[in-house]
């Protein structure tokens, strides 16, 4: 039940005609329970409030697959618009993006050239900056941009996925340029060739991964709602004496959120994924897609008064 619940939602993420009627109904099916507000200014309250609970954030706007250079250029803009902001509200926030949305899809020039526009004014501001990833016909590309940034830029990381065979090796071939990386089990419908079918397969992968990325010394951002794999963290880390400020979980904003509290309490760091936009239909269903409970965050929204 569990993988036809994943494979329906992921289904429902990939219709355009859905996203369209979404934008316009989008709190009536509780996309105002997991998304911060249709711009960045909506969403400064929502980071305010989390980081005077103690906890960190790092902000998405919304959006990828751009098909034009216009609309490339427009989201890069937005990227930079939410760095001076997040600057001049001295918000303990980094960003995150996708890079589909900066034109990885349309060329490599143009993607590395908005990239480096964002770069250049995320330094100027002490703001670090995440890569998303994407689907796997993508992670290649997104990797070896990665890779190329890094070496030009300490304050940038990304995102590998448990789920993907190619992982581990993945992380081998980083480590050159000692990322810093988000690990998360993965969102997106990929075929049995290239990703783990079973959830035990990416679980397991997932602790692998951790392990080696913290023995490798580099900073670890653990992104998971799991129990199992939060506490295989802590007792690993403890284990191995590895300094708290080596690493920190991950979880998205409205979701857990008495969880990101008490880890808080452990005093472990904790950030916050708050992604915000009108484009959030997609970034909806694959969280529905994830974890069959937050179904009911949906059903709140549809018929809350």
């Amino acid at each position: 039940m569990e993988a036809i619940n994943k494979s329906f939602f992921l289904f429902l993420a990939s219709r355009p005609s859905l996203d369209r009627l979404a934008k316009r109904w989008g709190s009536k099916f509780g996309a105002d329970k997991i998304v911060g507000g249709e711009t960045f200014e909506h969403a400064v309250p929502l980071i305010q409030n989390l980081n005077s609970q103690g906890l960190r954030v790092t902000v998405d706007h919304l959006g990828e697959f751009v098909s034009s250079e216009i609309e490339a250029k427009e989201r890069t803009q937005e990227c930079i618009n939410t760095i001076r902001m997040i600057s001049a509200h001295q918000l303990n926030s980094q960003m995150s993006l996708k890079v589909t949305s900066l034109g990885l899809d349309i060329s490599h020039d143009l993607v590395w050239r908005n990239m480096i526009e964002i770069m250049e004014e995320a330094v100027k501001h002490d703001v670090f900056v995440t890569i998303d990833m994407e689907d796997s016909t993508r992670t290649e590309a997104t990797l070896q941009l990665y890779k190329d940034l890094k070496r030009k830029y300490d304050n940038i990381g990304t995102v590998v996925q448990s789920y993907l065979y190619r992982s581990d090796q993945d992380l081998d071939d980083l480590n050159e340029v000692k990322p810093n990386l988000r690990l998360v089990k993965g969102a997106y419908k990929e075929a049995a060739k290239v990703a783990f079918p079973a959830k035990s397969d990416v679980d397991h992968n997932l602790k692998q991964l951790i392990k080696k990325h913290l023995l490798n010394g580099n900073f670890t951002a653990i992104a998971s709602h799991d129990d199992a794999i939060i506490n295989f963290t802590k007792e690993f880390v403890k284990e191995h004496d590895i300094p708290k400020d080596q690493f920190e979980f991950q979880m998205l904003y409205g979701m857990r959120s008495q969880s990101q509290l008490d880890l808080l309490a452990e005093g472990y760091a904790v950030r916050v994924y708050l992604p915000y936009g009108n484009d959030w239909y997609g970034y909806f269903m694959r969280r529905l897609a994830e974890r069959p409970a937050n179904i009911a965050f949906a059903f709140n929204g549809i018929f809350k008064k």
